[in-house]
């Protein structure tokens, strides 16, 4: 385990709060910065941790920092923007980059930090907010393998399963890979009820057969119970993250010259929503636009 380390945070949304939260009840020096949720701040200072004002003011004082943002636009603004990490940093510090980014800015991220003494790591993570609230959600970890063990104890406080998938960057590849899966069956799923209601069955029905089936996964759980209960904080990722993350695994599968059309067809269906202006639903609710615009 790492003696007496700080550790930063910065992204405390659906996932982040939760993921924090667990690094400091499980003993860790938390510092936390105010991104979009001032009231998750207030939370974790309540229980302890410190509060910074910039990404540069958290460099100085800790020894790891774990970023859980969008997206890569959001990560090199707090890296290298003004008031940013590298304006503050020091030989040694890790930086931790839980969001599902482009694997080419991550590559070109850590190059910069090591040069002036430091590391990256890519995490990207698996699972839901309620996973991070307990501390059960999956790291795919892009690394140098001796900084992976050096961070890998920080990495249990939020996750279960820690799978070390190769150097800097492949962790995000392997995310992307995992969300174009997990976002293909949200969208084959929303076109088969939509299907399935049309010729006169129900969603009751499409579950008492693919729910006792061995096409049943955690993601068409989540997925369901929106569709079944109409629980909107079911599967808490939304239509606009879904896109970004569909357009990066486009603009990977471009650079690695392949064919990727069902990829595309995808993407297609997410930003179609987004188009419409439903960006900010959750990615069950995909099922919902896809019955509407067939008419059902």
């Amino acid at each position: 385990m790492m003696a007496a380390t700080r550790v930063g945070f910065i992204g405390l949304g659906f996932m982040g709060e939760g993921m924090a939260t667990n690094l400091l009840v499980k003993g860790n020096a938390l510092t936390a910065m105010a991104n979009r949720r001032r009231e998750a701040v207030d939370r974790l200072v309540a229980l302890g941790a410190n509060e910074v004002g910039t990404a540069e003011e958290m460099a100085r004082e800790c020894d790891v920092i774990f970023l859980c943002v969008t997206g890569s636009p959001e990560v090199e603004q707090l890296i290298e923007g003004t008031g940013g990490i590298l304006a503050g940093a020091h030989p040694g510090l890790v930086v931790i980059d839980t969001s599902t980014a482009e694997p080419t800015s991550t590559v070109r991220l850590a190059a910069r930090l090591e040069a002036a003494g430091m590391h990256f790591v890519d995490a990207p993570l698996g699972g839901t907010p309620a996973g991070a609230a307990a501390g059960t959600l999956q790291a795919l970890v892009g690394a140098d393998p001796a900084v992976f063990e050096r961070v890998k104890p920080l990495i249990a406080c939020w996750a279960a399963t820690i799978v070390h998938v190769g150097p800097v960057g492949a962790g995000h590849k392997m995310k992307l890979i995992n969300n174009f899966l997990s976002l293909g069956y949200a969208a084959l799923y929303s076109e088969a009820l939509a299907l399935g209601e049309k010729v006169g069955l129900s969603a009751e029905t499409f579950h008492s057969v693919i729910g006792q089936g061995r096409m049943r996964c955690g993601f068409y759980d989540t997925f369901m119970t929106y569709v079944l209960t109409r629980d909107e904080n079911a599967h808490r990722f939304t239509i606009d993250n879904a896109a970004k993350d569909l357009r990066y695994l486009a603009g990977m599968a471009d650079a690695a010259g392949i064919v990727n059309a069902l990829g595309a067809t995808v993407k297609n269906e997410f930003v179609a929503m987004q188009a419409a202006g439903e960006g900010g639903k959750f990615v069950p609710m995909l099922s919902d636009f896809v019955k509407t615009k067939n008419g059902v």
